[in-house]
């Protein structure tokens, strides 16, 4: 469960560990002389104060100052001039110098370091020194405390810094994780992130967009569950009408029978036509494919015919733009627009004409249906549009669902159904259409 968490922060750990413990044991390795030279507590500011004593009080001074660094810390010290001869006598006694020239290609029982020191007035001065190797080695055991411990407070410290990195990143995982849970459980709730996506940083996004899916997905589980519900009542009616039929078909004497079956057909064509309009509403949802070019004319001429037969005393007027080019679903469009056109058809009266019209407004297109009829209370029209809703006055007209599909359809090319009562009379529905809308 805690896996992705120690694995981050086990990682960070030792790398970090390991960069700083390879960096200073590097440093030890590729610079004994330097650090011998700076660190040993013998060999620190000795050049300094050497050559202050020398210039200042003379070679007897220099030549005790070296001395009683020998007793102190058994280094022995040579000092050499510009001019290549020792300055002062030294502490390294002649006998071992012999023994060092004789023995010059084997290993000798003390460490040569050689450093130079330039004093104020400009005088340069070579310093060679002879630390043996047990000295050199209790040294080493001593100096060791401090890296040691600087180490050790910086492996504190880094392990601190890891876990505070390490939570940053997995408290949000566990926050999403439970999160996604409680979505497939259908107990999301959406505040449960709301402290996550105030951050600033990619988890801060990740939320945020986690959210926005959240309501999304319960927005449609929600109104499946409505449609499931509307379903389910608006069948009910046609159903039981032709459950009462049926029965009385069975007890009809045959004459009576025969007055029955065209009101069993009718009732038939009505749940055809309602189960139809649900299917088409339930593929809107669905992927519709790859977007292509819309033939606008062509659909309004289809349209326009389609009314001349079905409606012959009502008259379609057309006003269409030119260079009308949409890319989008045309069996889509042309199921959005018969479904308008038929609620015209509707409530139109056979004297004034149905306006078909097809404008530009900036980078929308306006596809516009308008009848002459009653129009509708202002206080319906924010539920038009929803499925199975019928204005009052309505309930035989049709089943609520063909403002409901004209609607979906706008949407899926990323518009928008516009419903509104003419200032003139009559009422108005327009799809309001992105002339760059998604291309699949």
């Amino acid at each position: 469960m805690r896996s992705l968490f120690w694995r981050i922060l086990a990682t960070f750990w030792l790398a970090l560990a390991l960069v700083a413990g390879l960096a200073m044991l590097l440093g030890r390795a590729l610079n004994q002389d330097a650090w011998i030279l700076n660190r040993h507590p013998g060999l620190d500011g000795l050049d300094k104060r050497w050559v202050e004593l020398y210039e200042r009080k003379g070679e007897r001074a220099a030549q005790a100052f070296l001395e009683a660094r020998k007793r102190q810390y058994r280094i022995d010290t040579q000092v050499i001039g510009e001019s290549g001869q020792p300055l002062v006598k030294g502490t390294f006694p002649p006998r071992a110098a012999a023994f060092e020239q004789r023995h010059r290609d084997r290993p000798l029982p003390w460490r040569q370091l050689t450093t130079e020191y330039t004093s104020p007035g400009g005088d340069t001065y070579l310093f060679i020194y002879r630390i043996p190797h047990p000295e050199l080695a209790a040294w080493h055991r001593d100096s060791l405390f401090w890296p040691l411990s600087a180490l050790a407070i910086a492996l504190v410290v880094l392990t601190l810094f890891s876990l505070l990195l390490t939570l940053s990143i997995t408290r949000p995982l566990d926050r999403l994780r439970g999160a996604v849970h409680d979505l497939g459980q259908t107990t999301y709730q959406q505040n449960s992130l709301a402290r996550l996506a105030r951050r600033r940083d990619e988890l801060g996004l990740l939320a945020k967009d986690f959210n926005r899916m959240g309501e999304r997905l319960q927005g449609l589980i929600g109104s499946q569950r409505q449609l499931l519900r509307d379903v389910s009542h608006e069948l009910r009616s046609p159903l039981a009408r032709l459950r009462i039929a049926l029965a009385l078909a069975e007890r009809a004497e045959p004459e009576e029978r025969e007055k029955l079956w065209p009101r069993l057909h009718q009732e038939c064509d009505r749940l055809e036509a309602l189960i139809s309009e649900i299917l088409a509403l339930a593929r809107l949802d669905a992927a519709p494919g790859a977007a292509q070019a819309v033939d606008l004319v062509a659909i309004f001429a289809k349209l326009q015919e389609d009314v001349r037969l079905s409606a012959p005393e009502q008259r379609i007027e057309l006003h269409l733009a030119s260079d009308l080019r949409l890319h989008g679903w045309p069996d889509m469009l042309e199921r959005a627009l018969d479904n308008l056109l038929r609620n015209a058809l509707r409530f139109n009266p056979a004297e004034q004409p149905i306006e078909i019209s097809a404008t530009r407004q900036g980078q929308q297109l306006l596809l516009s249906v308008r009848d002459h009829g009653p129009g509708v209370a202002p206080e319906h029209l924010s539920e038009l549009g929803k499925p199975f809703f019928r204005a009052p006055g309505q309930s035989d007209a049709g089943h609520g669902l063909g403002l409901a599909i004209a609607r979906r359809a706008a949407q899926r090319h990323g518009g928008e159904l516009s419903l509104r009562n003419h200032p003139h009379g009559g009422f108005v529905a327009t799809l309001e259409l992105p002339l760059e809308a998604a291309k699949g």
